[in-house]
């Protein structure tokens, strides 16, 4: 690709609505040439045998198995709640049934 020059970077401010001034127009346009001079660079490395990969190293899944365990008695877990009602922890209504939640 061409160098990136500075009508291009002025082009690319406005469209992202971003306001810069002449001295910083000038530095873009040629950290941009050095990014795609860089880009390009590397679309000369042959990958050929390299296998696609989503990350550099292997991942492994560390969850463990799902196991019902002992917990916390109902009663203990409302002990401190302000209000409870049949069971489980009552709570102030943030919604009403008017609107299009």
């Amino acid at each position: 690709m061409s160098e990136i020059n500075e009508e291009l970077v002025r082009h690319i401010a406005h469209l992202a609505r971003l306001h810069m001034g002449d001295d910083q127009i000038h530095t873009m346009s040629g950290e941009l040439s050095q990014i795609v001079a860089f880009v390009d660079q590397l679309s000369e490395v042959d990958t050929a045998d390299v296998e696609p990969t989503a990350h550099a190293l292997p991942l492994n899944n560390v969850l463990r198995d799902d196991e019902i365990r002992p917990s916390i008695k109902q009663s203990a877990a409302l002990s401190n709640a302000p209000e409870s009602e049949n069971g489980f922890f009552r709570v102030p209504k943030v919604l009403d049934n008017e609107g299009d939640a």
